[in-house]
């Protein structure tokens, strides 16, 4: 058994259509705070002026429309043809992401909660996950992925198949995990996710 803090930090990851999101919303109800670490990254490269300008410098003066906003169509078109510019931007923005989610918890600890969660696509491929007392992975048969996804986000079958496969493979996250929730439509998440709650507030993992 691991040792832990009083006020352990929690990490949740999963694969697009995976349900993380989901997971996440039930741990909320729960009165547990999350830290969406993709959605901080967007507000991050859209409102921290010194973030812009690297992303600038490096992308080029395409890389934010004339009103300010993130251009996402240009560079996805740019870090998706060259790896090396995608490599590149996520060293600008993971460590960012870092520490603000670090601010964010010693914000969340300061209020008495029992643990904190931090939600993150590439919280394994980022590394970030290793400075985290422990991991909960949501998976999901890729099919129902896909199905979800479509629907979500009204995009095509090929499109949808397409960003699953440049993501890590499921099976190879598993490895990483402390808990794995089953997001497959047969097992109830709400069972799951109190059994987890209550291992994590006795520290019984």
């Amino acid at each position: 058994m691991k040792t832990f803090p009083d006020i352990p930090s929690i990490g949740i990851t999963g694969g697009i259509g995976s349900g993380k999101t989901t997971v996440c919303n039930i741990f909320k109800a729960l009165g547990i705070p999350v830290y969406d670490a993709d959605y901080w990254a967007k507000w991050l490269i859209n409102n921290y002026p010194a973030l812009k300008n690297s992303i600038t410098t490096l992308l080029g003066p395409e890389t934010y429309l004339a009103d300010g906003t993130y251009n996402r169509a240009y560079v996805a078109q740019i870090v998706f043809a060259q790896k090396e510019k995608l490599a590149a931007l996520n060293a600008l923005v993971h460590p960012l992401v870092e520490q603000h989610g670090l601010l964010w918890r010693q914000e969340q600890v300061a209020t008495g909660c029992p643990y904190t969660l931090k939600e993150a696509a590439l919280m394994i491929e980022s590394g970030s996950f290793r400075h985290l007392d422990a991991l909960i992975v949501v998976t999901a048969p890729e099919d129902l992925r896909v199905q979800r996804v479509v629907q979500r986000d009204h995009l095509p079958e090929e499109q949808v198949r397409s960003r699953i496969a440049s993501q890590m493979p499921e099976a190879e996250k598993l490895p990483y995990a402390d808990f794995i929730i089953h997001n497959d439509g047969r097992q109830l998440l709400l069972p799951q996710v109190l059994d987890i709650h209550r291992q994590i507030l006795a520290h019984t993992f």
